[in-house]
């Protein structure tokens, strides 16, 4: 993770930040799990992804019998072991290139909404626990300044297929966010915005004044401090 802007900065500082998960909130899919089955069906074929089928399968059961959704996400990671860094970079900047075509990739509600917090003066700060390639290009389509997440070990010119830093599920978001808000202590958390889709997402929703969760139908609605707390 990094709390480094990721496109240059005017003179101004933001009025407020607004902090807005990725998959189902943002975007209409779960986009870790669609480019692992993009990668391995491109790269080894209908046996690739048979595998990642039996992999997301198992992943999925051991998840309702009781693994928690942050060493679900280091597991998924783990699918990506000894894969070469430069054509799994490639390839993402490829499916999202493709995938976002779609013409209800974006959720527009969503979308609209961070549009109009930008135009206020605030900064944008996506938090995700999908893959970390991936998301540098939604933030570029939606101006947002800050890309929030675990980012992914490197040896020579291969993915270990672990992770440097906490998933950027439940609690680690809030760490995510704690680190920005602290880099702007002329904002008061309860001037910020945060959007997020799943329950796991209270816990950064909570840290925050305008919490809003996003419906599967896309629209908005207020998050009520007493399901927060």
């Amino acid at each position: 993770m990094s709390t480094e802007p990721l496109f240059a900065q005017n003179d101004t500082a933001p009025a407020y930040l607004v902090f807005c998960d990725v998959d189902d909130t943002l975007i209409r899919c779960r986009s870790g799990v669609e480019f692992l089955r993009h990668y391995a069906r491109l790269r080894h074929g209908a046996d690739g992804a048979t595998s990642t089928e039996e992999l997301l399968a198992g992943l999925y059961a051991r998840m309702a019998g009781g693994m928690s959704r942050e060493e679900a996400n280091r597991e998924y990671h783990r699918a990506w072991r000894r894969s070469p860094v430069d054509e799994v970079e490639d390839q993402a900047g490829r499916w999202y290139e493709q995938r976002s075509r779609a013409e209800d990739f974006y959720i527009t509600e969503t979308v609209d909404a961070l549009r109009r917090h930008r135009a206020a003066g605030a900064a944008v700060a996506l938090v995700s626990g999908s893959f970390p390639p991936l998301i540098p290009h939604v933030a570029k389509v939606v101006g947002a300044q800050y890309v929030l997440g675990a980012r992914l070990e490197r040896c020579g010119r291969f993915l270990t297929g672990e992770l440097l830093g906490r998933p950027a599920i439940g609690e680690g978001k809030c760490v995510l966010v704690r680190e920005l808000l602290d880099q702007h202590p002329h904002i008061d958390p309860e001037d910020c915005y945060a959007y997020g889709d799943h329950p796991s997402d209270l816990p950064m929703l909570h840290m925050v004044g305008h919490a809003l969760l996003v419906t599967p139908d896309g629209s908005h609605a207020p998050v009520n401090p007493a399901v927060m707390a």
